[in-house]
């Protein structure tokens, strides 16, 4: 199972967000899940990179699976859209596939 983490600010700020483990949905090379939740995590973070310049730490680990993304201070409101759109997608696949491949959690920090 994937396990995304979406880390706010009492106040609603994003903070971080995490994508942590493999879907399991089919043989690697043939999820479906997996390779959409990848891509709406990989856009996003890309998007805010190339489109918005936001200040990130990113850190990755291929064969576990893992995105940790860190925000470096308060993001832009154009961050905040892509950060929602990447939340509606991720509720999309939810949705469709169930949580037995994808957990999507929110953490106050």
């Amino acid at each position: 199972m994937t396990t995304i983490t979406i880390y706010k600010s009492e106040n609603g700020t994003y903070k971080r967000f995490t994508c942590d483990g493999h879907a399991g949905y089919a043989d690697y090379g043939k999820d479906i899940v997996c390779a959409s939740v990848s891509c709406l995590v990989i856009n996003t973070i890309n998007s805010m990179d190339e489109l918005v310049h936001e200040k990130m730490e990113i850190t990755t680990n291929e064969k576990k699976g893992l995105i940790d993304c860190r925000f470096c201070g308060e993001i832009s409101s154009q961050s905040r859209l892509l950060m929602d759109s990447l939340i509606l997608g991720l509720k999309g696949i939810v949705s469709d596939y169930g949580k037995k491949y994808l957990e999507l959690k929110f953490k106050e920090v």
